[in-house]
């Protein structure tokens, strides 16, 4: 059984909070699985709604909609 715990991203240029998402394992936020996102803050753009700065790009990773996170511009806090 994966142990998940609660994150908060936000974005990096204007600190605004972007999500709650549920991450397993340690380690960097390379990606967020769309069904462990707890709550979206955001349009569903990917974009921040407060500088508009594009922080992901959508893709599908191990057959699972996904949103590959551009490094550098979220920071994350538990």
């Amino acid at each position: 059984m994966t142990k998940f715990k609660t994150i908060k991203i936000y974005c990096s240029q204007c600190n605004t909070l972007l999500y709650k998402y549920y991450k397993a394992g340690n380690g960097h936020l390379v990606k967020c699985y769309k069904d462990r996102i707890k709550d979206d803050y955001t349009n569903g753009d990917l974009k921040c709604p407060n500088c508009k700065s594009q922080f992901a790009r959508e893709k599908m990773i191990h057959g699972k909609p996904a949103n590959k996170i551009v490094q550098g511009k979220v920071y994350a806090k538990s």
